[in-house]
């Protein structure tokens, strides 16, 4: 199928450096991919805590390939593939996918970053990927939403600083004047609604200090020409087989197996000079 956005929303994303897509998932299929993120083993394994400034910490589980499994099958649905490659301009690939669950009342904030800020170190030459926030439970500032930067991908990749021994962030002494110049966008969305945003778009999100959870499913995708130089770190290109949309509701409830989704053992922080202290 085409790209699920329309000309205008096109525009937008390319305009402000994001776009949210209301409906995206349906309810049978947001059951499916909260429940795989809830009980599937494997994710429940290898599942990380970032730290925060603030005391507090963000259970993370991350992977680097679409496999079989229902949420590999939402990465490799048409819907998500096709509006990727419609907004990136070029065939992608699947860079990561990632469970980010803030959990009711002690889930921890992320400082001002790009994502390009981490993955440039990778060996991608060109900031020609995006994220996609696909919201399991309802997102709202009580319960730290991610927030986004108007218009920040225009600026470029910005030097980034280690914050804590597992969060790099944007400069802070650019920061200051950033958030002076250019609007801040609250993430507001309801359970089945994504939020696209590029790679250079400037977003946090506060700690969770509300009663409700706040679980997203993170699917990042790359240009093809722009795939990761560096091997190790196992993000460089392998081929997507797209499925067709309904390929999430015949998966069922069906888990990782046989370790084709490739499971990060620790959080990604490439080396960054600390912070000034001024």
């Amino acid at each position: 199928m085409p790209s699920v956005l329309t000309p205008e929303e096109v525009a937008a994303y390319h305009e402000d450096g994001f776009v949210f897509v209301r409906g995206m998932f349906d309810a049978e299929e947001i059951d499916l991919l909260r429940r795989a993120m809830e009980e599937d083993p494997e994710v429940a394994k290898h599942s990380l805590i970032r730290a925060d400034s603030e005391g507090g910490g963000t259970r993370i589980s991350l992977w680097n390939r679409a496999g079989d499994s229902v949420y590999g099958m939402a990465a490799r649905s048409e819907r998500m593939v096709d509006t990727a490659e419609a907004l990136i301009g070029e065939p992608v690939y699947h860079y990561q996918s990632k469970l980010t669950a803030k959990d009711p009342e002690v889930g921890g904030a992320w400082e001002w970053h790009q994502d390009y800020g981490y993955w440039y170190y990778n060996g991608c030459l060109r900031p020609d990927m995006l994220s996609t926030m696909i919201a399991l439970d309802r997102t709202d500032a009580d319960n730290g939403c991610l927030k986004l930067v108007r218009g920040s991908h225009k600026l470029g990749r910005l030097d980034h600083v280690q914050l804590t021994p597992e969060q790099n962030g944007a400069d802070p002494s650019h920061m200051e004047h950033i958030l002076e110049q250019y609007e801040t966008v609250d993430c507001v969305l309801d359970p089945g609604d994504v939020a696209i945003f590029h790679s250079n778009t400037l977003h946090r999100s506060d700690q969770n200090r509300s009663e409700r959870r706040r679980w997203t499913l993170l699917i990042c995708y790359n240009a093809v020409t722009n795939e990761a130089l560096v091997r190790e770190d196992d993000r460089y290109y392998v081929p997507l087989d797209k499925v067709p949309d309904d390929a999430i509701k015949k998966a069922g409830l069906k888990f990782a197996s046989g370790g084709k989704e490739h499971f990060a053992s620790k959080p990604y922080v490439p080396d960054a000079r600390e912070a000034s202290g001024d």
